[in-house]
């Protein structure tokens, strides 16, 4: 079978792959807003646009099930735009090519967008089917959740009238979710004198590439490598000892995705050209050797270029160098609470470095807001000290978990007869749009599930095609049993 069509269950994959022919990285979701809002309005739903581009559909309740709790089924509906290096594609104007392999699906050297097109997929299954028994419906497809969860945010009160919210962002399908980390954006920007390269200098193009990435969230515990702090390790030491100097650094991608990538041009002086091609030599081992178990894939490429005629000015290029060293990366703390969960972390996702401008971004997580105000004044005070300014932004809550909610009890039991197994019940370190909404709508009760997902916020992102199946009966049965 190559047909993602021809998959089942075929009311969810085609409106998976329906949705995946429309461009939608986060902030550019005007294309899917329009799609989400001729879907509803022709299945002649009652279907609403608020003022952010949130699009909410209304579903009357199965016949005879009127009288049951209403349902907030929700998902966003942008996705986090990430390629491999030599792959052509453009996000705002390109559909994803998917693939299947066994028993997943992949997309062709980009990210899948499975985080979150299989939630948006199944809603919108719900939605146009007649025959699924189930309450009441609203479904609410969120934009910019990935690099700021603005749909959420600016969501208003009085929209939803739902007591329970399906969030359908999870990915673990033996997990069911009732709280997770807040987050805060961390910048800085700003400009820098150059000098001109010395004649005596050799130009190099340093690449760093290979690296697994992921979601800095869902994966931040597994101690993978991160490209800045890899390509900082390596300039920090060649500068000290062979007098590198800097032109431009180009590293990682967007805030929630671990740094796969890191592009510097560098110049070196010849008389320690040979020393500091064996130091790379060196360092590429030693990297090898650190990262053979989560990393196996990484390589560390030294290629000669035209030499540069500016570089970094010698005592900026210090300070820098300094400041991305010093910054605190990967996790922070564990929770003293719960058994392997991250409870507090720092993702260095950028490091722009080029034409006297530079700009370095972090994203903050933490469960607990005292500790994530905690590491952000450690990351501005690191910074300080190389006299560069951070600044906070885009912070939001937690979702505090209720295991005690109903639903709770009711989908863990659910779980436990359909498959005959009890479902770990899980705060996780990924941010979900929960405790946000939760703001506006604070009697709603929540949880989150959703099939397996792996290598999200990654072009390995794949989704697994039998999880599939499980999570729907899982929705299926669900929505059928609600009271």
């Amino acid at each position: 079978m190559n047909n993602i069509r021809d998959l089942q269950p075929k009311a969810l994959w085609n409106n998976f792959a329906n949705l995946s022919a429309i461009p939608r990285p986060s902030k550019k979701e005007a294309k899917a807003i329009e799609f989400l809002k001729n879907f509803g309005e022709n299945l002649n739903l009652e279907t609403i646009v608020d003022e952010v581009g949130n699009v909410i559909i209304k579903k009357p309740a199965f016949k005879g099930m009127e009288n049951r709790t209403p349902v907030v089924l929700q998902g966003h509906m942008d996705m986090v735009p990430q390629k491999n290096a030599d792959v052509k594609h453009d996000f705002e104007k390109d559909g994803i090519q998917m693939y299947i392999d066994g028993d997943w699906v992949k997309a062709k050297g980009t990210t899948l967008g499975a985080d979150n097109g299989m939630g948006v997929a199944a809603a919108m299954a719900i939605l146009e089917s007649i025959d699924i028994p189930h309450p009441r419906i609203e479904a609410l497809f969120t934009v910019n959740e990935e690099t700021g969860m603005t749909g959420a945010r600016e969501l208003k009160g009085g929209l939803l009238t739902g007591e329970i919210l399906f969030n359908l962002d999870s990915e673990e399908d033996d997990e069911l979710t009732i709280g997770c980390a807040g987050g805060i954006d961390l910048t800085t920007s700003g400009n820098y004198s150059e000098e001109t390269a010395q004649n005596n200098l050799r130009g190099y193009k340093l690449s760093i590439k290979g690296l697994n990435g992921g979601h800095s969230g869902v994966q931040i515990h597994l101690g993978r490598g991160n490209a800045n702090k890899l390509m900082n390790r390596i300039l920090f030491t060649a500068s000290e000892q062979y007098n590198l100097r800097i032109s431009s650094i180009d590293g990682g991608g967007l805030r929630n995705a671990i740094p796969r990538e890191s592009f510097a041009t560098i110049a070196v002086p010849e008389n320690n050209v040979k020393s500091f091609e064996a130091y790379i030599i060196d360092i590429t081992n030693i990297f090898a050797d650190e990262y053979k178990t989560t990393d196996s894939e990484l390589e560390i490429l030294l290629e000669n270029t035209k030499t540069p005629k500016k570089v970094v000015e010698i005592d900026f290029q210090n300070r820098f160098l300094n400041a991305i060293y010093g910054c605190p990366n990967g996790i922070y703390r564990l929770s003293p609470d719960m058994d392997d969960l991250t409870q507090t972390s720092n993702n260095l996702a950028r490091v722009i470095l080029n034409d006297g401008e530079y700009s370095v971004q972090c994203l903050t997580r933490s469960a607990i807001e005292t500790e994530k105000t905690d590491i952000a004044q450690s990351i501005k005070s690191t910074f300080a000290l190389a006299g560069i300014e951070i600044k906070l932004s885009g912070g939001y809550p937690g979702w505090i978990p209720k295991p005690d909610a109903p639903i709770v009890k009711t989908m863990g039991d659910i779980y436990d007869k359909m498959f005959n197994e009890k479902a770990k019940v899980v705060a996780g370190h990924g941010g979900l749009e929960c405790g946000i909404i939760g703001k506006n709508y604070p009697e709603m009760d929540m949880i989150s599930f959703g099939p397996n997902i792996t290598g999200p916020h990654s072009p390995d992102e794949k989704v697994q095609i039998s999880s599939v199946q499980k999570f729907w009966k899982l929705l299926l049965e669900v929505l059928k049993e609600i009271k």
